[in-house]
């Protein structure tokens, strides 16, 4: 599996991530915007792929939503679940590769949340993963996708040329052995628009404290509509 063990032994003891169990900013800006664009996230069916622990899945089913989730962290994974069926949730999480052949039907989900998580997947398997996004969803569903940001990012630039990584705009973080790529606006529309309208890409900003120190980090906050 893609960097299974150090996911794994991020979730089981994080370094830079947090079990919250409440949706992210970001996810709930992503509903507005659906609202506005007519859908009704209750009769709608949701894929979260790279679920983590369920924080942005389970908030959706808290709103109607049906939800199926996709992770690799197999300790993540069982508290996703164990979360949704506290709450009585519709939501269903599996571990596996979201690099991979997904375990769902053509067409199936009227939108698609990657929050974070293709990030740290290698070219080949990124490219997988756009496709089968693509086959996932019914024709005119929505992507809302978050992804590290490489312009304007001194952070990212630093990693990218202290820790590089075997491809292209990737680092290894040496506390934890995760590899993440940081995307140009050029590499994130070739890469993640084949087959679908860009309606939104965003830069965003923020801080993060890791190690006692704040960094400031730049994000890509898209929403894509499945071609028809």
């Amino acid at each position: 599996m893609n960097q299974f063990r150090e996911w794994e032994k991020e979730y089981k003891k994080p370094v830079f991530l947090t079990k919250d169990s409440k949706p992210q900013a970001d996810t709930v800006r992503f509903l507005k915007f659906l609202k506005k664009e007519g859908v009704d996230i209750a009769q709608s069916t949701v894929v979260d792929l790279g679920a983590g622990t369920g924080r942005n899945g389970n908030y959706l089913a808290t709103l109607g939503a049906t939800v199926f989730g996709i992770e690799l962290s197999k300790t993540a994974t069982l508290l996703a679940q164990k979360r949704a069926e506290e709450a009585d949730l519709d939501a269903t999480y599996t571990q596996g590769d979201m690099g991979e052949k997904l375990p769902y039907e053509d067409e199936q989900f009227n939108a698609a949340l990657d929050v974070m998580s293709s990030n740290s997947l290698t070219e080949s398997c990124r490219e997988m993963f756009v496709s089968e996004i693509s086959r996932i969803l019914k024709p005119g569903g929505y992507v809302y996708i978050k992804a590290l940001c490489k312009d304007g990012d001194k952070n990212a630039k630093e990693m990218i040329k202290k820790f590089p990584g075997k491809e292209k705009d990737t680092y290894t973080m040496p506390e934890t052995g995760i590899t993440e790529r940081a995307f140009t606006e050029e590499d994130f529309r070739n890469i993640y628009g084949k087959g679908f309208e860009i309606l939104s890409l965003e830069k965003k900003s923020n801080y993060i404290r890791f190690n006692n120190q704040s960094y400031k980090r730049n994000y890509w906050v898209c929403y894509m509509k499945k071609n028809k």
